[in-house]
């Protein structure tokens, strides 16, 4: 009777286990369709970024295909585009005990193509990360994820603006303008 219930918990956890593993990436990123191309979802994501307010500034964006293109690899576009908001990142900076955090600064929006032929945005779960570290981490992500939201927006009724292409980097430099850092 005893291992019967031992063996029922034991169990129970190793399944809880499981579906919390196959479950983690879907929980932790959300992932979007989107109803542009590639380059015109940057474009969007970057002036939404801009007009959001928050201290939000562009930092950089980064074309990580095309490096595997150019080490003979054959990839579907993939950008991210980088964006940070001293608000959001100065308290967090400036705390000792959660500063580690810097390592998920910038925040990064991910736009790519599958195979499927469709366009896709993908962006971390802020909110629900923001969580696991604590009150001050996760009032300013869950500040984030509401900013995150705004990033997305893609009304077709609106023009297709022009994407920000950041200069690039001086020596020791940010990138230019449209680049500011975290």
């Amino acid at each position: 009777m005893v291992a019967k219930v031992i063996g029922g918990v034991v169990g129970g956890i190793v399944l809880t286990g499981v579906i919390g593993w196959n479950m983690a990436a879907g929980l932790m990123f959300n992932e979007y369709e989107s109803p542009f191309g590639v380059e015109e979802t940057v474009a969007r994501i970057q002036h939404n970024i801009l007009a959001t307010g928050n201290g939000w500034a562009l930092s950089g964006i980064r074309n990580p295909a095309k490096a595997v293109q150019a080490d003979g690899g054959n990839v579907l576009p993939v950008m991210m585009v980088e964006a940070c908001s001293t608000k959001y990142s100065g308290p967090i900076l400036k705390e000792d005990s959660v500063r580690y955090l810097s390592i998920l600064m910038p925040c990064k929006v991910t736009v790519y193509k599958k195979n499927d032929g469709k366009v896709y945005i993908a962006t971390m779960n802020a909110g629900l990360i923001g969580k696991m570290f604590g009150p001050l981490v996760g009032d300013i992500m869950g500040k984030v994820a509401q900013d995150q939201k705004k990033f997305l927006v893609m009304d077709p009724s609106k023009p297709a603006p022009q994407m920000i292409v950041p200069a690039p980097a001086a020596a020791g430099g940010s990138g230019g303008p449209a680049a500011s850092g975290c």
